[in-house]
């Protein structure tokens, strides 16, 4: 295992890498992971403190530009080293990074990153993963149990026939109504799932923002736009276009591969505590995926569902997100 410290002038800006005065850590390590350049940002209040992981959603989302956000919702450096990690291929990613990106390969990844992070701080480190970083979570705790302590997992990805089921009637039955004519327009032109290539896949995603169960009081336009906004403060504006083509490019790779996903065939071994976490508002995992999930947990594990909170419900309710991860930390 081997990294190297970036120069800290390669990450800046107000938004998404925001240095905090209070951070009395704050680096950007690159790591040599599989092959590939992946890199890693720790931010922590003191020094000792325990590590989380953040795994962010996918497929091909990056997660640098977000930090400032993380920080300002979540604050978990307070009291934890927060780990911001760009998955294979995402941010400003050579694209021959993604040539070999699949479901398997990003788990193997996280599987390395997570045994890197206790190694570097002599801690087994608490995951917290985002839909589909919440299913990689999963895969890798089954494999490296004795560096992780805990896993909270936020609108885990399951079972995509399911959830393409339960948005399409979502979607539909908004389109139905009186003042659903757009969206029935759109509902139209998107078709019938499955979705293997970005251009619906991305299209679903505006609508189902638009009608406010992805983060909640936030349009398409609104997340876009703040997307656009913290890659170029994050990456430059040469790398925030090449980000930008890293997703569209890792979205045609998995999405085919992504279409077929039922954890359910073969849920992976529970090995660690599990806490999930879904928001009731969000059609992407329905009350009988919730269920069904609720189902796999035994001993210490915990399903909470949160009112109001739509797909990010990280950023929908993050007070209650954050005290699901104090609890994951202190009862492992």
């Amino acid at each position: 295992m081997t990294a190297t410290p970036d120069a800290p002038s390669s990450l800046s800006g107000p938004v998404g890498t925001s240095r905090r005065a209070s951070d009395a850590v704050d680096k950007t390590v690159s790591l040599d992971v599989h092959g590939t350049r992946q890199s890693l940002r720790l931010c922590a209040s003191g020094q000792g403190l325990p590590p989380v992981l953040i795994v962010q959603a996918g497929p091909g989302f990056p997660l640098l530009n977000e930090v400032g956000k993380f920080q300002h919702s979540l604050d978990l450096e307070r009291d934890f080293l927060a780990a911001y990690w760009d998955q294979r291929g995402c941010g400003a990613a050579a694209s021959r990074d993604i040539e070999g990106v699949s479901l398997q390969t990003q788990t193997d990844d996280l599987c390395f990153v997570v045994r890197w992070l206790a190694e570097q701080t002599g801690q087994k480190v608490v995951v917290l993963g985002i839909s589909l970083g919440a299913t990689l979570a999963l895969r890798a705790a089954a494999r490296i149990a004795e560096s992780i302590k805990a896993l909270v997992l936020l609108s885990i990805d399951t079972d995509t026939a399911a959830s393409d089921a339960s948005v399409a009637a979502f979607l539909h039955e908004r389109g139905a109504r009186p003042d659903g004519r757009k969206t029935a327009k759109l509902v139209e032109k998107l078709g019938a799932p499955p979705y293997v290539s970005p251009t619906p896949f991305q299209l679903r995603a505006r609508l189902l923002s638009d009608l406010g169960v992805i983060e909640s009081g936030k349009r398409f336009g609104q997340l876009v736009r703040g997307l656009l906004s913290s890659l170029v403060r994050t990456y430059g504006v040469l790398g925030a276009v090449k980000t930008v083509r890293n997703i569209n490019a890792i979205q045609r790779r998995m999405l085919p591969e992504l279409a077929t996903l039922n954890l359910f065939s073969q849920w992976p071994e529970r090995t660690v505590p599990i806490h999930h976490a879904f928001g009731e508002s969000d059609p992407l995992v329905p009350a009988s995926l919730v269920q069904k999930v609720a189902g796999t947990c035994v001993r210490d594990d915990s399903v909470t569902v949160l009112p109001n909170a739509g797909h990010m419900l990280h950023f929908d309710e993050p007070d209650v997100v954050r005290s699901i991860v104090d609890r994951a930390h202190s009862m492992a």
